[in-house]
């Protein structure tokens, strides 16, 4: 029990880390930019109690808002995606697979691991850009943003998966 409360602890302050002191500087052809702290939700196994991975995504979320001067955006789109990553999760496993399983490239398969980072990731930043826009005036910069951000994150999110868990 603390030994999984410390590793959700570390996992937490280095995402929160490195998303606030390098990956908010990076603005890839000012269309995408990585949100690597979206990686904590992938982190809580089948059987973790929601609200427990609720309050941890809307702590993160307040996190990243707090140091990126985004007021409420990252802590209301991490909570939606915390809400509904449960559902979308019993979409990709099998009916008989174990109860404490957590999304990763072993468990799920490469093929639809990546697709589901990417629905997850899409629905975040559908989120995220949405509240942060809150008008689509230059509806070509927000399908920018969301597209390269979407696939920027993606990307680093199954490299980080894939070097975890060698």
């Amino acid at each position: 029990m603390y030994l999984s409360w410390l590793r959700y602890l570390a996992a937490f302050a280095a995402l929160l880390l490195a998303q606030v002191l390098v990956l908010n500087h990076i603005h890839l052809f000012n269309c995408a930019t990585p949100l690597l702290y979206l990686y904590m939700v992938l982190l809580f196994p089948r059987n973790y109690p929601k609200w427990g991975s609720l309050l941890w995504c809307f702590c993160l979320g307040l996190g990243v808002d707090i140091f990126s001067n985004t007021p409420g955006v990252a802590a209301a789109s991490m909570t939606l995606v915390a809400l509904v990553v449960p559902y979308f999760f019993e979409l990709f496993l099998q009916r008989e697979s174990a109860e404490d399983l957590h999304p990763s490239i072993p468990s799920l398969g490469i093929g639809k691991y990546i697709l589901f980072t990417l629905v997850i990731t899409l629905l975040y930043c559908i989120t995220f850009y949405s509240l942060e826009t809150f008008s689509f005036f230059n509806w070509q910069q927000w399908l920018l943003n969301i597209g390269g951000s979407t696939l920027l994150t993606s990307i680093l999110i199954i490299v980080l998966d894939n070097l975890r868990e060698r």
